[in-house]
């Protein structure tokens, strides 16, 4: 049962998943959760803010772990373990952005907790919105050494900006164009100084100068968090993260995807599924090159998953055979390194378990550690593929540029996906098989 707003109900002190959900359909705004650590009602740095740009707290108590589509929902979902939250943390608010409209325009709203070690609901709270573009969904607290939720439903019409300020945040904001000078008024010239310019006093000893007042520099401001996003669409398929001010840092590469339903046989001739979550196995990957002409390819494929600190200097985090892992499959390059880097193919593969794309809706996120996340979604497959190339990360010298591909690629008879989107994108390796 959902709960009334402003009832509270005691929450197990473990790990808990927050799912911030709505019903899955075209022309609704996009939904963002996020989350607040507070000390005496506001945030002790920028730092304890989790959302969507900066996915997870340093204590590694809560961590924003994306948007995924299921079951004619689409949930945003938060990570949030009681038992390691800070003793000094008091309470944890749950809040939510609308992207792109108002709550009042997202079907069948909804906070559900979750426990994530047994899957079990512990609570779930239904708002009522209208013209709020934020949302206090609702919060942890403690109370007498244990953990409680409540159901808290507070609105906001200033966005994700508005809330975050009233809880302390610094919010990098637009920057506005100085005022001109005044304008000179038009009028008789002025009057030319006299040639004949006073006689100077007569010299003397010189007199000393008082010392320049003491300057006390100002102490450095906090990095202010940026609240903006990138989404790529067919439309504007690039970004610069140059000037998102993503160049330095880990850049995690972010696959997420879901399962609706396939059949076998191209088109679904006997209506027979062929694939379930249990079998179903897409692998993310990617091919680089080096600035020094050196090659390759990280993927779970021949344990190839890369490093992270030497060259190629881009990692795999695992292999997620089932597509249940929430937080998806995880690319991470690391940007401190940029200057080796000449270009980075990122593309998935189906391992096994289906003979298409088709009617796999899946989601990419790119978040740089420093700049704005970049996301986009597939675009439906109406080809029988089973490799697509998804970005392409460009270094130009000047400059990284992400290129949004979403490329559905057909092999031909017994060539590789691999191998095929090298051909493509005239990479130019020796590929052998391999195995996992």
């Amino acid at each position: 049962m959902t709960m009334p707003k402003g009832s509270n109900i005691p929450v197990p002190t473990t790990a808990l998943r927050v799912e911030v959900g709505r019903r899955s359909g075209p022309g609704g705004p996009d939904v963002d959760a996020s989350a607040l650590l507070l000390v005496s009602g506001k945030v002790r740095s920028d730092g304890d803010f989790v959302f969507y740009n900066q996915p997870a707290h340093s204590s590694g108590a809560v961590r924003h772990e994306g948007t995924r589509e299921a079951g004619g929902q689409v949930t945003d979902t938060l990570f949030v373990d009681l038992a390691r939250v800070e003793p000094a943390i008091e309470r944890v608010v749950l809040a939510a952005s609308a992207d792109g409209g108002t709550f009042g325009q997202v079907p069948g709203l909804y906070i559900r907790v979750v426990d994530a070690r047994q899957g079990s609901e512990v609570a779930r709270f239904d708002p009522t919105a209208t013209v709020e573009t934020a949302f206090v969904l609702g919060e942890f607290y403690r109370r007498q050494g244990a953990w409680k939720f409540r159901a808290v439903g507070q609105g906001y019409g200033s966005g994700l900006e508005g809330l975050a300020k009233d809880f302390g945040i610094t919010v990098d904001e637009p920057q506005h164009p100085s005022p001109p000078p005044p304008a000179t008024r038009v009028g008789r010239p002025a009057a030319a100084p006299s040639p004949q310019a006073a006689a100077p006093p007569p010299a003397g000893p010189p007199v000393p100068l008082p010392p320049p007042p003491m300057t006390v520099p100002p102490a450095a401001s906090p990095t202010p968090v940026r609240l903006s996003k990138v989404t790529l669409t067919k439309e504007a398929p690039s970004v610069s993260l140059t000037k998102q001010g993503g160049t330095s840092g880990a850049l995690r590469v972010n696959l997420n995807w879901q399962m609706r339903k396939q059949f076998s046989g191209w088109g679904g001739k006997r209506g027979r599924a062929v694939a379930t979550h249990a079998d179903l196995d897409l692998d993310l990957c990617a091919l680089y090159e080096l600035s020094d002409g050196r090659k390759g390819v990280v993927q779970a494929l021949g344990n190839a998953f890369g490093s992270l600190y030497r060259p190629p200097y881009i990692h795999l985090d695992g292999d997620d055979r089932s597509g249940a892992v929430a937080s998806g499959e995880n690319l991470t390059v690391n940007l401190d390194h940029k200057q080796s880097f000449r270009r980075i193919l990122v593309f998935v593969t189906i391992y096994e378990g289906a003979r298409s794309f088709a009617d796999l809706h899946a989601t990419v996120t790119l978040q740089p550690q420093n700049g704005a996340a970049v996301d986009f979604s597939l675009d439906e497959c109406t080809v029988p593929s089973t490799v697509c190339a998804l970005a392409l990360i460009t270094n130009t010298g000047a400059d990284l540029l992400v290129q949004r591909e979403a490329r559905y690629l057909i092999p031909e008879r017994g060539v590789s996906p691999q191998r095929t989107i090298d051909h493509a994108y005239g990479w130019g390796m020796n590929w052998t098989p391999g195995r996992k």
